[in-house]
């Protein structure tokens, strides 16, 4: 078996048993939630660093696609009658019929360009939520009933820790093998040069775009689970600080890496949570730790421990 085949299932594996064995330590459901936030972040990262770690494109707005979702399990069972989990799946679907609508134009721009129109995206979604009382309640949000399937009733914290764990494995185990497949590949020729892959053979607009819908799908996804598990949901979800956040767990943990993007998350929620002791001092104390991270690892964190035993050979 390959080396790069071994270290792809060994991050499965790892990832597996961190999720079956984590439960043992924990002395609440407070940390049961933490966690499930953190599956359910690192999911949406990961389809965003399939965009921009592995395709080298640039989206500032991906927090768009997460209201989408977040969006349609509760306007979907509330105003049409239609099912959370159908729900669910019809946010993924609107969320890749956007991707790929919107991305046939703006997937043709490059650098702080992209940057803009992606982020114009974004702008664009959270004013639509935010505008449309009727249907989304406008600025106060409105209430997500509980999913339910085949008479059982998904409600509690420790119960959303495992749905979420689901999807993260199911996410994660779908882009690492993402890398063997001629799209994978089309992908890091896109990330290395454009006009190199262009020579290569490789449909540079095709594969751009097929990065973009996959993004947007783990994004819509992510958004519908963490509605259902909050049982509300608001505009801020689609807003453009949710965006700078999930491109900070992509930055932070290390672009093109799947484990590094589910690092990122876990640092990204809990480090808040483990800084509340110091009140007003949070927010500043944790823009200063993102700042030095950055500093010292630039290629993020999960790259960066990767490179320490060669260093040390």
């Amino acid at each position: 078996m390959p080396r790069w085949v071994r270290h792809r299932y060994a991050s499965l594996v790892v990832l597996a048993v961190v999720i079956a064995l984590l439960p043992l330590l924990f002395p609440s459901s407070y940390y049961y939630r933490v966690a499930a936030l953190v599956w359910v972040s690192a999911l949406a990262a990961i389809g965003l660093n399939i965009l921009m770690g592995k395709a080298g494109q640039v989206s500032l707005g991906h927090a768009g696609f997460f209201g989408i979702g977040a969006y349609a399990v509760a306007i979907g069972p509330t105003h049409l009658g239609v099912p959370p989990l159908a729900s669910l799946l019809i946010g993924a679907v609107l969320s890749a019929a956007l991707a790929y609508l919107v991305g046939r134009p703006i997937l043709r721009l490059k650098g702080h360009y992209l940057a803009i129109a992606t982020l114009g995206l974004g702008v664009l979604v959270a004013l639509v939520i935010t505008t449309e009382i009727r249907w989304t309640g406008g600025p106060d949000g409105m209430p997500v009933k509980k999913l339910v399937v085949f008479g059982w009733r998904a409600s509690g914290a420790d119960t959303w820790y495992w749905i979420t764990a689901g999807m993260l494995l199911i996410g994660t185990w779908l882009a690492l093998n993402l890398d063997d497949t001629p799209t994978g590949r089309a992908f890091r020729a896109l990330h290395d040069s454009e006009i190199a892959a262009r020579v290569a053979g490789v449909h540079v607009d095709r594969f751009k775009l097929q990065a973009f819908v996959i993004a947007a799908v783990y994004a819509s996804l992510a958004g519908s689970a963490l509605a259902l598990m909050n049982g509300f949901v608001n505009p801020d979800q689609a807003g453009f600080l949710h965006s700078v956040e999930m491109v900070t767990m992509v930055v932070l943990g290390g672009l093109g890496s799947v484990i590094g993007s589910i690092v990122g998350a876990a640092v990204l929620i809990m480090l808040p949570q483990a800084l509340t002791v110091f009140q007003e001092y949070e927010h500043l104390l944790l823009g200063f730790l993102i700042i030095v991270s950055m500093i010292f690892m630039r290629d993020g964190i999960v790259p960066m421990l990767a490179k320490l035993p060669g260093r040390r050979a």
